[in-house]
């Protein structure tokens, strides 16, 4: 007699039962999925938030003016995601005039950030204390010894390649440690300014004999001084060919009337993005700068 009451799609019919099962299961596991991913989006915050503090501690600011010279630079990284990468460059005002350094780690992980690092607080304080351009990239050298693992847990082979520059009035003094040259922008187009170049900072133990030699270059009026790394000179096109940095300057400011750093490098920021066939590759930094 009471199955007789029983009705089809009753509540309590067996595959009732399990559909009402399994739409609970359902709504709980979106719940935790939910709770989780809220957790995690957090956490990113938060680790962004340190890399970016990070970063601006590591590469500060370049401000518009030091003293008698107008600067400005960009930076990126070369993986995405991340925003602290094995390249570096500062500017300071010293009691021998503006000096500026610009570099490259060869090296991965904990190991270059620590080289960066180390670098740049060396330079921060020896830029202001040593006279001498290679007395100064000795010490920087000294500060990689001191600060950065390159034992066999470390890594071996890190190095540093790196410009080391001061600007007195309309001369230009370079220190170069194995980085590519920098680069005169101006009116009559673009120019490589020939250094001396020694090994980079980290292989000094290689060369028993010191030969360093610092050269110095007289800036025309109106020129950019452009320091630059191989992120961006050796950023590839479809074709597989490296972007020319010489040529793309002189064929984009030659013939103009004025130029200034904002314009360079707000140019080889946009030129390169262009240039490359993929939206990742190495790290890149411009640094350039101009005399008031």
């Amino acid at each position: 007699m009471l199955m007789a009451w029983r009705r089809p799609g009753h509540f309590d019919e067996q595959h009732h039962v399990a559909l009402y099962m399994a739409t609970f299961l359902i709504g709980v596991v979106s719940v935790l999925l939910s709770v989780q991913r809220e957790r995690a989006q957090r956490h990113l915050i938060r680790a962004n938030s340190v890399a970016e503090a990070l970063q601006r501690t590591l590469l500060r600011p370049v401000p518009p003016r030091i003293g008698h010279v107008r600067a400005a630079a960009y930076y990126t990284a070369g993986e995405g995601g991340t925003l602290v990468g094995g390249d570096l460059f500062d500017v300071c005002e010293t009691p021998f005039g503006v000096r500026a350094i610009i570099g490259d780690v060869r090296g991965k992980g904990l190991n270059a950030v620590q080289a960066v690092a180390a670098v740049l607080a060396g330079f921060r304080v020896s830029a202001h204390e040593w006279k001498d351009l290679p007395l100064l990239t000795d010490r920087l050298e000294l500060s990689i010894d001191r600060n950065v693992a390159r034992t066999a847990v470390g890594d071996p082979e890190l190095f540093v390649t790196a410009l080391v520059l001061e600007l007195d009035q309309d001369t230009v003094r370079i220190m170069d440690r194995g980085h590519p040259p920098p680069i005169a922008v101006g009116p009559q187009g673009a120019r490589i300014l020939a250094t001396a170049p020694a090994l980079p900072l980290g292989l000094k133990e290689l060369s028993p004999v010191p030969g360093l030699t610092t050269t110095s270059h007289r800036l025309q009026p109106g020129e950019v001084l452009v320091l630059y790394t191989d992120g961006i000179s050796e950023a590839r096109n479809s074709d597989g060919d490296f972007y020319p940095v010489l040529e793309r300057l002189t064929e984009h400011f030659g013939g103009t009337q004025r130029t200034d750093p904002e314009t360079v490098v707000a140019f080889l920021k946009t030129d390169t993005r262009n240039w490359s066939a993929t939206s990742e590759g190495d790290d890149q930094a411009v640094l350039a700068m101009a005399l008031v």
